[in-house]
């Protein structure tokens, strides 16, 4: 049988979220500079651009900051994907800004993250904003904590204010019900614990950033997970005499498929077994996430692109009512009776939002009931009809089947990124 090696054991997807001026540029930038992951002509020309602003040496910060006018209003408001390698482990780093009102920014660095780095000012500690990105990564599901305390040089690396810090992100973790959270206490500037371990702190034990980033678990094991096959092909075939070779091509989003399974396709319900599995390189015994294949099947069923082909027995029953909580990414606010379309994996479907139910309140982590309209960087609760019935797993249990998208019907441009929290009754 062949050994289940996902790619995404070897990667870790991480964001990065902290208020204003915690020092996130400057970490980053620090963790890019001493894993020699800067081009020599890149960090020459942060070297002379620091000089020119008056600083002794390199600013780090400017590695990550945004686009020049953006860095010279002293703000950064985009979204940006680093990255980098150790010999342990390859990274791709989502460092998202940290003003108030781009909560959407963080949400959408966090919704492929395994991990969310939350940096405080150790002057400052836990703040309205350090809830806030901690709430958020809570629910995109991210499934670890790390708390950067920074500036640890500026308290004179004193151990009671780091361990004052901990203990109260702690509480805010386990409010919001995580219990794997790790905190570090660093010097951003001057490198202190982000990868080399730092003589400043004595009295601490942890590991240093890199080391807990390198050892972090990452990815789910497929074998554990229900089959989920998103169609994004139909490969018809060329002539009647190989009727029997028409596939089916897409990504396997979860768990695994073997010659021989029983599937189910949704929303038609219809159930049959893999025939064949076609891989890039020839025929394959099995295909698990996050493999690209071809599935044939063996009977002649009707399926069309943005079916979904799941483990029979194991699915999630087809629905044109749906819940979830959404994050408003758009200025376009979403109010019930809004229509609108929903893009569930490679389908999308006409739909109307019934209602609008509650409202995150990112300062007290609590959410209360509400029937206006949520604007951007609002997370709710809001209910759906579809046009279409589909086959939404709950988020909490799938978060790549259980997420969907609203999308403008009339632009095209998206409008909040949702998380299903309805849990489907299964087929038997």
């Amino acid at each position: 049988m062949t050994v289940l090696t996902s790619t995404t054991h070897e990667l870790l997807r991480f964001a990065t979220a902290g208020s204003v001026d915690d020092g996130k540029s400057t970490l980053v930038g620090r963790l890019l500079h001493d894993t020699k992951s800067i081009l020599a002509d890149t960090l020459a020309a942060v070297e002379r651009a620091s000089l020119a602003k008056g600083f002794e040496g390199a600013d780090l910060a400017l590695l990550t900051d945004g686009l020049r006018a953006e860095r010279e209003q002293g703000i950064t408001i985009d979204v940006a994907y680093r990255y980098f390698s150790t010999p342990n482990r390859s990274f791709v780093l989502a460092d998202t800004p940290g003003h108030v009102e781009y909560t959407r920014n963080m949400v959408t660095g966090a919704s492929t993250a395994e991990l969310a780095l939350v940096l405080v000012d150790a002057r400052h500690g836990v703040v309205e904003q350090t809830r806030r990105h901690a709430a958020a990564a809570t629910l995109l599901g991210v499934r670890h904590l790390a708390l950067a305390v920074n500036k640890m040089d500026l308290v004179g690396f004193d151990a009671s204010v780091f361990r004052a810090i901990r203990d109260e992100f702690a509480g805010v973790a386990a409010s919001l019900g995580v219990d794997d959270v790790v905190a570090i206490p660093l010097s951003a500037l001057q490198g202190d614990n982000v990868v080399d371990r730092s003589a400043h702190t004595q009295w601490y034990d942890g590991p240093t950033l890199l080391e807990h980033l390198e050892a972090v678990p990452v990815g789910e094991d497929p074998a554990l997970e229900p089959l989920r096959f998103p169609v994004q092909y139909v490969i018809r075939p060329q002539t009647d005499a190989h009727h029997d070779h028409r596939g089916y091509a897409g990504r396997v989003a979860h768990g695994v498929v073997r010659v021989g399974d029983p599937v189910v396709v949704l929303p038609s319900g219809r159930t049959t077994t893999v025939a064949a599995i076609d891989g890039l390189d020839g025929p394959l015994d099995e295909a698990f996430a996050p493999q690209s294949v071809s599935l044939r099947l063996t009977d002649d069923v009707d399926v069309s692109r943005g079916d979904l082909i799941a483990a029979a027995g194991e699915a999630a029953a087809a629905s044109q009512d749906l819940e979830g909580d959404v994050c408003v990414l758009s200025d376009r606010a979403i109010a019930a009776g809004d229509r609108v379309l929903v893009r569930h994996g490679t389908r999308t479907v006409r739909a109307k939002v019934v209602a609008v139910s509650s409202r995150l309140d990112l300062t007290s982590l609590e959410s209360s009931a509400y029937d206006g309209a949520l604007r951007v960087n609002d997370i709710g609760r809001l209910t759906l009809r579809l046009a279409e019935p589909l086959a939404v797993d709950d988020y909490t249990r799938l978060r790549r089947t259980g997420a969907f998208l609203l999308v403008d019907d009339q632009e095209g441009s998206t409008l909040a990124a949702g998380m299903a929290v309805v849990a489907r009754c299964h087929q038997g």
